[in-house]
C-alpha cells in the first residue's frame, strides 16, 4: 500500500514533468485525445484530454497497475479578446511550475502575476477528495476559467 503523502508527492512530480514540464506526447488512448504520462516504479500517471481553446480531460494515477486517484477538468477561454490559448498556456505553465517547485503541492491557494494576466487557483479539500477552480484575470476581467474535481479511487 501507499500513504497519501507518497501519492501527493507522485502527483506533483508527474504534473511537473508532463504538461507543465513539456513532456513528450504519448499515442492517443482514445480517438481524438491528447495524452501525456509519467512513470516511476509502481506509480504511473496519465493526463488525457480533448480540445484546445475549450477542453476537457482526466488525470489518473495507478499504483501497482490499479487505478487509485483521478481528477477531471474542463477549461475554456471566456474572453478571446483579452487572452488566447497560447498566452493562457504560458500563464498556467509558469504559475504551476512555481507552485509545484515552491510549495510541493497541486491544490489551490495560489496567486501568480504574469505579464499576460493574474492566475488564481482556489480549492477545497485535499488529495483524497477535492474540487477547485483556476482563473486568469486580464485587466481585472475574468478571461479564462477551469473547474476541477477529484480524489481517491477506492476499490
Amino acid at each position: 500500500m501507499f500513504s497519501i503523502e507518497e501519492l501527493t508527492d507522485f502527483i506533483v512530480e508527474a504534473k511537473s514533468r508532463t504538461y507543465v514540464g513539456g513532456g513528450a506526447a504519448l499515442p492517443a488512448c482514445r480517438p481524438g485525445s491528447r495524452d501525456i504520462g509519467h512513470q516511476r516504479g509502481a506509480w504511473s500517471y496519465l493526463d488525457s484530454y480533448f480540445g484546445g481553446t475549450d477542453f476537457a480531460g482526466q488525470e489518473t494515477v495507478w499504483h501497482g497497475g490499479n487505478p487509485r486517484w483521478a481528477m477531471n477538468y474542463f477549461g475554456r477561454i471566456i474572453r478571446p479578446d483579452l487572452i488566447d490559448a497560447e498566452r493562457a498556456g504560458a500563464v498556467i505553465k509558469t504559475a504551476l511550475q512555481t507552485m509545484y517547485r515552491d510549495r510541493r503541492h497541486f491544490l489551490g491557494g495560489t496567486r501568480y502575476q504574469h505579464a499576460y494576466g493574474c492566475y488564481v487557483d482556489s480549492s477545497r479539500g485535499a488529495t483524497d477528495h477535492f474540487s477547485g477552480r483556476e482563473v486568469i484575470f486580464v485587466d481585472g476581467e475574468e478571461a479564462y476559467e477551469l473547474d476541477y474535481r477529484g480524489g481517491l479511487i477506492v476499490p
